[in-house]
C-alpha cells in the first residue's frame, strides 16, 4: 500500500480569513516585540489588550498586534479610545482590526490611519454610532 499524503485540517472561520486578508501586509508584532517598542514589561502589554486599548489577532496560536496601532513607540489615546468605543459596541478584536484596516473611501483612506492624524475624532464617532 502505498503512502497517502497527510490531510491536515484547519478550522478558520470567515472573520478569520478575512482579517488575515486585510492584514497580510501589515507589520504584525508578537506580545514581547511590542513591549520593546513601549518599553514596558510584556506583562503591560497584556493589562493593556485586557483593558481594550489594544486589539490583538491571533494566527497559528500565537497573538499579534498590528504595529499600525501604536504611535511612535507609544500608545495611542484615539487607537484606544476607538477600540475602546467599539468593544463597548459588542464588536471583537478581529472585527475591530477588519474596521480599522479596511479602506474606506469616505475618509478617505483606512480608519487606522485617520486615527494616527486629523480624522480620529469622525473615527471614534462612526465607531459609536457602529454600537448602536
Amino acid at each position: 500500500m502505498a503512502d497517502s499524503p497527510l490531510v491536515v485540517l484547519v478550522h478558520s472561520s470567515p472573520v478569520t480569513t478575512k482579517i488575515t486578508a486585510v492584514l497580510a501586509d501589515e507589520e504584525l508584532l508578537t506580545l514581547g516585540e511590542v513591549a520593546e517598542r513601549l518599553s514596558v514589561p510584556v506583562t503591560k502589554v497584556g493589562d493593556v489588550l485586557n483593558a481594550h486599548k489594544l486589539a490583538a489577532v491571533t494566527i497559528d496560536g500565537r497573538r499579534y498586534i498590528p504595529a499600525a496601532l501604536l504611535a511612535e513607540g507609544r500608545l495611542s489615546k484615539f487607537v484606544a479610545g476607538a477600540i475602546t468605543v467599539l468593544i463597548d459596541g459588542g464588536y471583537d478584536d478581529e472585527e475591530i482590526l477588519a474596521y480599522l484596516f479596511t479602506e474606506d473611501e469616505t475618509l478617505p483612506g483606512r480608519p487606522i490611519d485617520a486615527l494616527h492624524g486629523h480624522g480620529a475624532r469622525e473615527v471614534i464617532r462612526r465607531a459609536q454610532a457602529m454600537g448602536y
